[in-house]
């Protein structure tokens, strides 16, 4: 029996190209940031600077935080679908999934700010609307491309 122990290396240890990743685990923490990020948003907009958000839709529509974080869990949730849609159809090419998905959410995400620009009522509520826009946007798109299959440098 040998006279000390050695203790067993931590999981953090071990060489960042050994490692395995849960990228649904790291998906979801994407999706619940993106969900903080803009309730974060919102609160600093809305109820701190006192900017009412509102928008036409229809009729006039109050922007509360129940819709912002609704809103932002459903888009990130079907950013989540396409990528995996993407990866699962090009699992022989390594990083064109990724590379393909972030063209397309950067496209969606800057197509969406016409929204809030033409549909917010006032000056404020535009620019705070697209900047929500813009904050979901960039948290989903840097978030999830993170957990996708990167091609491989030669």
């Amino acid at each position: 029996m040998p006279d000390s122990i050695t203790p067993m290396p931590a999981a953090t240890d071990a060489p960042a190209s050994t490692r395995r990743t849960v990228p649904g685990r790291s998906r979801l923490a994407v999706v619940g940031v993106a969900a903080a990020a803009a309730l974060a948003g919102w609160a600093i907009l809305g109820p701190l600077a006192g900017l009412t958000l509102e928008a036409r839709q229809g009729g006039v529509q109050h922007i509360g935080a129940i819709s912002v974080v609704v809103a932002t869990i459903v888009v990130a949730f079907a950013a989540w679908g396409l990528l995996a849609i993407l990866e699962r159809r090009t699992q022989r090419r390594a990083g064109w999934a990724r590379d393909t998905w972030t063209v397309i959410a950067t496209i969606v995400c800057v197509l969406s700010l016409g929204s809030p620009l033409t549909n917010g009522i006032g000056l404020g509520a535009k620019l705070g609307l697209a900047s929500l826009h813009l904050i979901v946007g960039a948290t989903v798109v840097i978030g999830l491309r993170r957990t996708a299959v990167a091609a491989e440098r030669c």
